[in-house]
């Protein structure tokens, strides 16, 4: 119609009822950002579970001085878009808050996770955090995990980080029992233990373990307790050290403790 009718672009998309942006030609990478999306392809190679967000705050750190917008744009040009989960619409109901830690060791999360070896048997790992500054304290992997084996890795922890004031956790046997009672009596720790049916009153912790099985227990095939432990403490040293939390104005756990 423009070539034909000689009329502008603008009076011909209105004729026909077309968007002005779908007569756009694409805009090329400009071979200064080649560089710059070659990096942000390498970050998310890495780091396959990682959004717009934590890919350019990791960027931040390794010392690349770009505009969040630029690092947009060459993000999307790219094709790394993750998919979005869309929400379950819930019926009402009265919300409890969950209450914040104030300090380190002001309140420890603890839950279980499950997942199977390439021979079909069964593993288990506890896992603990500190709500504070959602610092993964320690995971224990083996086949049983009974009340005396969750005792001893938080005395293990108490050792080297100190303390807790409290321990919150579901109604597991492992976390109900009388053993995980009398270390907290002795202890002099608050457990408290979260409604039957309420895994938000345990929010920090299964945020945690969702992080956890996307990145380590769904993304490796494990053979042995050994290569899961030696799986997991690598890990542990990443989500520590390097990753950068939202909620912790995009610090990483040590450097917000």
């Amino acid at each position: 119609m423009v070539a034909e009718k000689q009329i502008s672009q603008r009076k011909a998309c209105r004729w026909t009822g077309l968007s002005r942006n779908s007569m756009a030609e694409p805009v090329a990478v400009k071979e200064k950002d080649e560089a710059l999306q070659d990096r942000i392809r390498q970050v998310a190679k890495r780091y396959k579970h990682w959004g717009l967000l934590k890919i350019y705050k990791k960027l931040r750190r390794q010392g690349e001085v770009a505009n969040h917008k630029r690092v947009r744009r060459l993000y999307r040009s790219a094709g790394l878009t993750l998919p979005r989960k869309l929400k379950k619409r819930l019926p009402e109901s009265v919300r409890q808050p969950l209450p914040k830690a104030i300090a380190c060791n002001d309140c420890w999360s603890l839950d279980f996770t499950t997942d199977t070896l390439t021979d079909g048997r069964k593993f288990r790992t506890l896992n603990v955090l500190d709500d504070f500054n959602r610092e993964a304290l320690g995971i224990e992997v083996a086949y049983s995990l009974p009340a005396q084996r969750v005792a001893r890795l938080l005395d293990q922890l108490v050792e080297r980080f100190g303390k807790p004031a409290r321990l919150r956790s579901d109604n597991g046997p492992e976390f109900i029992s009388q053993t995980l009672q009398d270390w907290c009596r002795d202890k002099k720790v608050i457990l408290h233990w979260i409604e039957p049916g309420k895994p938000t009153q345990n929010a920090y912790i299964e945020r945690f373990n969702g992080t956890f099985r996307r990145e380590v227990l769904n993304a490796n095939l494990f053979s042995s307790l050994a290569q899961v432990r030696r799986t997991v403490d690598a890990w542990l040293v990443e989500y520590n050290t390097e990753r950068p939390h939202q909620a912790l104005k995009f610090m990483t756990p040590v450097e917000y403790r």
